[in-house]
């Protein structure tokens, strides 16, 4: 997880209308007490999910790793409360496979939260962790716990990614910045690995 530049998220201009009203007009049609078990909110935020994708430059709030495709994570589930359902705020843009994992969690730390170094990479594992020391303390076992629940740390769908973007750019098909564009974090390892070897 990264920090995130929240002046990049700006409402798309069609938003408002195109989702928010259609939304709260599903809504106010379709009472949650009237309808059949299970059934969602219709869903009027996809097609608003490329602005989302380049207000978070192609990267997924959660792994910072560039996803071509992506879905929209309504950070407080609709089934907690379908009032945010349709409010641009609530949104974050993730992988498929981490928002299937934070499925109706709750207890996970925010990407709006994050600062640029409360985590990272570690070389040649390519592990994610805190760093403890940059986190608040209210929030450091928050942070740890969003990790395991969303297989952000270790896990070979994540850990596979990482390899390919730090073996493109040790085989030179990709430049630092490239890296710094697609994987921050890993970025980031790769700077701290060539500062320590400074004599």
């Amino acid at each position: 997880m990264i920090e995130i530049d929240r002046s990049r998220l700006g409402e798309p201009a069609e938003f408002d209308v195109k989702c928010r009203q259609k939304g709260a007009q599903w809504l106010a049609s379709n009472p949650k007490a009237g309808r059949k078990p299970k059934q969602r909110p219709r869903d009027y935020w996809s097609p608003f999910k490329g602005d989302l994708a380049e207000a978070y430059l192609d990267l997924c709030a959660y792994s910072a790793m560039y996803e071509p495709v992506g879905t929209v994570d309504h950070f407080l589930p609709v089934d907690v409360d379908e009032s945010l359902a349709y409010e641009w705020s609530n949104y974050r843009f993730a992988s498929a496979w981490i928002n299937s994992s934070k499925n109706k969690a709750l207890i996970i730390l925010d990407p709006f939260d994050v600062r640029s170094d409360w985590f990272e990479v570690l070389l040649p594992s390519l592990q994610l962790v805190v760093v403890p020391e940059n986190i608040p303390e209210p929030l450091r076992e928050l942070a740890a716990k969003t990790l395991e629940r969303l297989h952000l740390r270790d896990d070979e769908r994540v850990l596979r990614q990482r390899r390919a973007w730090y073996r493109k750019y040790q085989e030179g098909k990709l430049t630092l910045q490239g890296l710094r564009e697609v994987a921050p974090l890993i970025a980031g390892a790769v700077e701290r690995q060539l500062a320590a070897e400074l004599p």
